[in-house]
C-alpha cells in the first residue's frame, strides 16, 4: 500500500478529526500492547486481529499506519517514552541526594515502570529483535539515550567528586546489556530474586564502575 487512507475531517459527535484519529491511534496501540506483547505476539498477529481486538475497522487501521511494523515501531518508542518519563521525574526528586542514594532511586524508577506490565518488557527485549534494519536502527538508537543517560549522570558525579573523571560512554554501553539481559531474564523466571535484590544488583554494577579500584571520593 502507497500511503495510509485519508482520514475523515470535521466535528462528529462533539469531538474534532484530530480527537477521533488520537482516541483511534490509542486504541490501535493498547491493542497492539495486548497481542504483540502477549498472545499470539508481533509475528503471528494480522491486521484483522488487531483492528478487532481494538474494537476498530481495518479501514481505519489504514488509515493511521501503512503495516503492523508501524504499529510494532509506535509501541516500541511509547513503551521507553514511559520508562523515560519515570526515570526523568526521579532523577529531578533525587536531585541533591548523594550518588549511591540517586542510583538506587534513579533504577528503583526504571525497574518499576519497566516490569509493571510483562508485556512491557516483551516489547522491549523480545519483539522488537530481528524485525528489520529499520527497527533494528530505531533499537540501538533507543537504547543510545539510555547510554547517554548514563553518561550524563556519570559526568555530572564526577564533576561533584562522587565518580572517577573518565570517559563513560563505553563503559555506559556495556552496563545497558547488563539492565536489560538481567531485568528480561528476573521477568521470564530465570533469575530467583526479588526485583530489589535485582535491582541493589545493578546499583552495585554501576558503582562499581563509577568508582573504579584504587579511586577515593573527593573530600
Amino acid at each position: 500500500m502507497a500511503g495510509r487512507l485519508k482520514a475523515p475531517t470535521g466535528r462528529y459527535g462533539g469531538r474534532s478529526a484530530e480527537e477521533r484519529q488520537a482516541e483511534r491511534r490509542r486504541r490501535f496501540l493498547d491493542a497492539a500492547l495486548q497481542l504483540f506483547g502477549g498472545t499470539p505476539g508481533y509475528r503471528a498477529t494480522t491486521v484483522a486481529a488487531l483492528s478487532e481486538a481494538a474494537g476498530l475497522s481495518t479501514r481505519q487501521f489504514y488509515e493511521e499506519f501503512r503495516t503492523l511494523e508501524d504499529v510494532l515501531a509506535a509501541l516500541h518508542l511509547q513503551v521507553n517514552g514511559w520508562a523515560e518519563e519515570a526515570v526523568l521525574t526521579a532523577v529531578a526528586g533525587a536531585e541533591d541526594r548523594p550518588l549511591a542514594e540517586r542510583v538506587t532511586v534513579i533504577f528503583r524508577a526504571y525497574a518499576a515502570n519497566v516490569t509493571a506490565d510483562p508485556r512491557r518488557i516483551r516489547i522491549t527485549f523480545v519483539e522488537i529483535i530481528g524485525v528489520s534494519a529499520r527497527l533494528e536502527e530505531q533499537r540501538l538508537a533507543r537504547r543510545a539515550r539510555w547510554v547517554d543517560l548514563i553518561c550524563a549522570e556519570a559526568t555530572a558525579a564526577a564533576a561533584r567528586g562522587e565518580a572517577a573523571p573518565r570517559d563513560y560512554r563505553l563503559a555506559a554501553t556495556a552496563f545497558i546489556g547488563s539492565v536489560n539481559g538481567l531485568l528480561h531474564d528476573w521477568s521470564a523466571g530465570w533469575v530467583e530474586a526479588t526485583l530489589d535484590e535485582v535491582v541493589d544488583e545493578l546499583v552495585r554494577q554501576l558503582l562499581g564502575i563509577l568508582r573504579s579500584v584504587g579511586w577515593s571520593p573527593a573530600r
